[in-house]
C-alpha cells in the first residue's frame, strides 16, 4: 500500500522492475493498457497512458508515477460494492467507491460533506442518517443490506450540485466580517526542502516571508491565523492538512512560486480542490481561487495564468475550502525581480486579503476586481 512506499518513490520512463509491472497491472485494470501484453517495463505506451489517467484525475501530466499518483491508481480501482465501508478514525478508507457513495448520499439530500473519496466522520454521520431513513440499523458502515436498498434508489434519483448550494449558503450565513474567521497560511517547503532555487531566491525564503506578512495584515483585521510551519520547518502535504483539520479553520491558503526549464514561463495560478470532469469540487475553493487570482493580475501586474482545479494531497484533505497560489516563476528574470522586490510583495498580501474579505460579501456588497480597499493597519 501507499504508505510503505519511500517518500522518494518515482517511476518514469525507461525504468524496469516489479514496480513497473504493478503500475502496468493497475493501468490494465482500468483499462488504459493493452491486456495483450505483459512486461515490467515502463514503455511510451505506460508513459502515455500514465499522463491520460493524471489529466483525468486532476493531477500533473508529466508521466512521472510519484507517491501522489500511486495512490490514485490505487483509488481508481475500487468500485462501489466492492468491500464493506466504514469509518475508522486513524485509518481512513480512500478510494473511487467511497466518492461515489458520497455522491449518492448528496444526490439524495444527505450531507456527506466534499465528494473527496475520503470515509470520514461526515460520510459516516451522513450513511447513518440515511440508514435510519430506510429503517435501516445505523452504523454508517456500508454493508450489503444498505447497498442492496442504496442501488434500489440511487435508480430513482436525479443527480445535480446541492454541495453548491451548501457551500453558497454557509458562505452567506457567516457573515461579511472577517473578525472571527480563521484562516491557515501554509508556506510551502521548508526545512532541508527549499523548493525552487533560481536567479538567486530560494522559493521557501520567499513565501515564508510573505506568509508573515500576510498573517499580520489578516490579523489586524479581525482574522484568527495558524501557520503550517516555522522558518526553519517544514513536512509533507499530508501533515499539513492534518494541522489544517485541527484548527477548524475557515479557508487555507497555501503560498508556492513555481519553476520551469524554459525561461519564458511566467504568471501567476491558483488551484483549488476539484475533479471536474467527475463533477467533484469545493465550490468555495473554487469561488476564493477565482477571486485572488484576479486581484493579483489586476493589482500586481502578473501574467494571468488562470484558476485550475487539482486533486492534491493538501487541497483534497483539508476540511476547509484550500486554494494554493502559485505567485508567479523564480526561473523567469522579469517574474523573480517583482518577486524580490518589497513593493510587489506588499500588494501580493493586499491581494490575497482583499479576495478574503470579497468571498464572504454578498453580490449586492461586493466590489469590482481592484476595487475594494481594507481598512489601513494601525
Amino acid at each position: 500500500m501507499t504508505q510503505h512506499l519511500p517518500q522518494t518513490y518515482r517511476r518514469q520512463l525507461g525504468d524496469t522492475g516489479p514496480d513497473v509491472a504493478e503500475i502496468r497491472s493497475m493501468l490494465t485494470m482500468l483499462g488504459l493498457l493493452s491486456t495483450s501484453t505483459s512486461s515490467d517495463l515502463f514503455d511510451r505506451e505506460v508513459d502515455a497512458a500514465v499522463r491520460f489517467f493524471q489529466q483525468q484525475r486532476g493531477l500533473t501530466a508529466n508521466g512521472v508515477v510519484g507517491l501522489e499518483t500511486y495512490r490514485h491508481l490505487n483509488e481508481a480501482r475500487w468500485r462501489l460494492g466492492d468491500r464493506v465501508l466504514g469509518h475508522t478514525p486513524g485509518s481512513l478508507q480512500i478510494g473511487d467507491d467511497v466518492a461515489h457513495l458520497q455522491q449518492r448520499l448528496l444526490n439524495m439530500g444527505f450531507a456527506p460533506g466534499r465528494v473527496d473519496g475520503i470515509y470520514g466522520t461526515a460520510t459516516a454521520q451522513a450513511l447513518s442518517e440515511f440508514q435510519r431513513n430506510m429503517g435501516l440499523y445505523p452504523d454508517g458502515t456500508l454493508g450489503l443490506t444498505t447497498f442492496t436498498v442504496l442501488e434500489r434508489l440511487s435508480r430513482t434519483v436525479v443527480g445535480g450540485a446541492p454541495h453548491v448550494m451548501r457551500e453558497t449558503e454557509m458562505l452567506l450565513r457567516s457573515g461579511p466580517a472577517l473578525t472571527g474567521k480563521a484562516v491557515v497560511i501554509d508556506p510551502g517547503h521548508g526545512g532541508a526542502d527549499h523548493g525552487v532555487l533560481a536567479n538567486g531566491f530560494s522559493e521557501a525564503a520567499v513565501v515564508w516571508e510573505i506568509a508573515i506578512r500576510l498573517e499580520e495584515r489578516l490579523t489586524a483585521l479581525g482574522v484568527r491565523t495558524y501557520l503550517t510551519r516555522q522558518a526553519d520547518g517544514g513536512g509533507d502535504e499530508t501533515q499539513r492538512a492534518e494541522f489544517a483539520n485541527g484548527t477548524d479553520a475557515n479557508l487555507l491558503i497555501s503560498l508556492h512560486l513555481e519553476g520551469h526549464r524554459n525561461p519564458a514561463a511566467s504568471g501567476v495560478a491558483s488551484y483549488y480542490y476539484g475533479d471536474e470532469t467527475r463533477g467533484r469540487w469545493s465550490h468555495a475553493g473554487k469561488q476564493f481561487a477565482g477571486l485572488v487570482q484576479r486581484e493579483l493580475v489586476a493589482r500586481c501586474g502578473l501574467g494571468d495564468n488562470r484558476s485550475h482545479a487539482r486533486t492534491w494531497t493538501l487541497l483534497r484533505s483539508t476540511r476547509m475550502a484550500a486554494v494554493r497560489i502559485e505567485l508567479g516563476y523564480l526561473t523567469n528574470p522579469g517574474d523573480a525581480a517583482r518577486i524580490g522586490s518589497a513593493e510587489l510583495r506588499a500588494q501580493a498580501v493586499e491581494s490575497i486579503a482583499v479576495a478574503v474579505q470579497r468571498l464572504y460579501l454578498p453580490p449586492e456588497d461586493d466590489s469590482p476586481t481592484g476595487v475594494l480597499h481594507l481598512p489601513a493597519l494601525a
